[in-house]
């Protein structure tokens, strides 16, 4: 099995070229990173790694990478095939323990809020450690555009997941998402191809409740359903958030800088401070 080939070969217009793109246009990788690789064991976050790992094999961005597992309480059999794939992909990975399914299984409401923000704390802190100044998450396309919906549809705002971003809370650490604009069924082709099996959420509360009661789920389904009338759908929501017009919006805030339409509107201004 050379799963770095089928991606040069097989997934490159749908995978290798994306990532690339990704990397170039929002400037996730330079010269001189240093990057905490997040690798939870799913397929998205597998397939990341391998691109960042043949990225320094043979891009032209001087960086170094390592690849680490975070541990939040896996069985002894998920676990091992984690660390059999990773194998199987020639990721030298580094695991290190926290007790995070526990905390979150103990979470009266919104379990699983409280174990990404836990996770997140501790891949920062792991990066610290690392003396790394950028940490690699495997969200992909799809997520994007779930999360755009569910800010609208259950947050009340719009808002997407960015490409990068700054830490609030470890100076100097950055967060990036190569696979932005790779598309999920696209990572399930290739694991295919390569027959690889990944494992899924593993904690407890998805054991309890099952994966397709969350919101998110709600909101794939919702798109699979206007996938059937609009096949541009996807890249619609996504392009909508690159398409902003600050004067077609009610209001808007720029960190604690509010504006609202009605603060010029008598002026006859438009939001840009010109005259309409």
């Amino acid at each position: 099995m050379n799963t770095e080939k089928s991606i040069f070969d097989n997934f490159n217009k749908t995978i290798w070229s994306k990532f690339h793109k990704a990397i170039r246009e929002y400037k996730l990788i330079e010269d001189g990173d240093r990057i905490a690789v997040c690798i939870s064991g799913g397929k998205d976050s597998m397939l990341m790694a391998k691109c960042i790992q043949m990225l320094q094999k043979h891009g032209t961005y001087d960086f170094s990478a390592e690849y680490i597992v975070m541990n939040p309480g896996y069985t002894e059999k998920n676990l091992d095939k984690i660390l059999a794939n990773a194998q199987a992909l020639g990721l030298d990975v580094k695991v290190f323990d926290t007790k995070i399914f526990e905390s979150a299984d103990k979470a009266e409401k919104h379990p699983c809020f409280l174990c990404a923000r836990l996770r997140r704390g501790f891949l920062y802190k792991k990066a610290q450690e690392l003396n790394c100044n950028k940490i690699a998450l495997g969200h992909h396309f799809d997520d994007v555009i779930e999360t755009i919906l569910m800010g609208m549809l259950y947050g009340s705002q719009i808002q997407t997941m960015m490409p990068k971003l700054h830490s609030e809370n470890y100076k100097g650490v950055q967060l990036i998402r190569p696979l932005y604009l790779i598309r999920e069924n696209d990572v399930i082709e290739w694991a295919k191809f390569n027959q690889l099996e990944f494992i899924r959420c593993a904690c407890r509360v998805t054991e309890k409740i099952g994966e397709g009661s969350s919101k998110r789920a709600e909101i794939k389904n919702l798109l699979a359903q206007l996938r059937k009338t609009n096949p541009s759908v996807d890249m619609n929501i996504f392009r909508s958030v690159e398409n902003v017009n600050l004067q077609t919006l009610i209001s808007y805030h720029l960190g604690n800088d509010y504006h609202h339409f009605l603060d010029i509107y008598d002026e006859g201004l438009s939001i840009k401070g010109t005259k309409n």
